[in-house]
């Protein structure tokens, strides 16, 4: 299943998840896959692509990443091309 990861860094600072990242790696739990990200030109927000098949390992990642100035929001997505082999059979 695939997931909206979006970030959001206290005071539009990026900076110490950055450090963390150069440190830690990405931290992710076996099963959990990175698949492409995105950052607002503000360094507000960074818009992740996530891949698992167990919700529980999104929670497990995000812990990991307490008390460095990041929250995140977890929305399920389905891509398009998945969406559209399901609204196919009802366009006339």
């Amino acid at each position: 299943m695939l997931f909206m990861v979006i970030e959001r860094f206290r005071d539009a600072d990026m900076v110490p998840i950055y450090q963390h990242m150069r440190t830690a790696g990405r931290m992710l739990p076996e099963g959990l896959e990175y698949v492409d990200s995105w950052v607002e030109p503000n360094f507000a927000r960074c818009f992740q692509v996530m891949r698992c098949d167990d919700a529980r390992l999104l929670q497990e990642w995000v812990l990991q990443w307490r008390g460095l100035g990041v929250s995140f929001e977890i929305i399920p997505v389905v891509s398009s091309a998945e969406t559209r082999k399901v609204v196919e059979p009802r366009l006339s």
